[in-house]
């Protein structure tokens, strides 16, 4: 009589995550670091230029310059970035600081929608609306 065999273990296979709370909060907490990390080194490099364009400027404190034009809108921001000024970089990071909640308010919607919870999803467009009304259409313009 043959002996019986044990049986064999099977292998484990990946099972897929669900989206529960613990991972949502997990990934939002991340989105929040990186977007605040992302910042603060955009803002830093642009202190850097800057500082190695003016560091040697005297600062006259007498005569009030407001923002330049460029920066009183997002596009202008951008394209002040893109050719590498530090005061553009500066407000660029400045934005990416502003819009990394707005991230994070985005993300919950595709979360609650995922665990299939409308009331939550519903707030949080209004919330969505709210901030983007508040960035875009308040005079601040793209």
């Amino acid at each position: 009589m043959p002996a019986a065999q044990a049986p064999q273990p099977q292998p484990l296979q990946p099972q897929p995550q669900a989206w529960d709370d613990h991972r949502i909060e997990v990934i939002l907490g991340n989105l929040l670091r990186f977007g605040v990390l992302l910042s603060a080194a955009v803002v830093l490099a642009g202190g850097c230029v800057y500082l190695s364009h003016h560091a040697h400027e005297k600062a006259d404190y007498r005569i009030f310059r407001g923002e330049p034009s460029e920066f009183r809108t997002i596009a202008g921001v951008i394209h002040s970035a893109v050719h590498g000024r530090g005061r553009g970089l500066i407000q660029l990071g400045l934005l990416l600081l502003i819009a990394t909640p707005i991230a994070r308010v985005a993300f919950s919607i595709v979360g609650f929608a995922m665990e299939h919870d409308r009331m939550y999803v519903a707030f949080t467009l209004i919330v969505l609306a709210i901030l983007l009304y508040s960035l875009l259409g308040s005079g601040i313009g793209v």
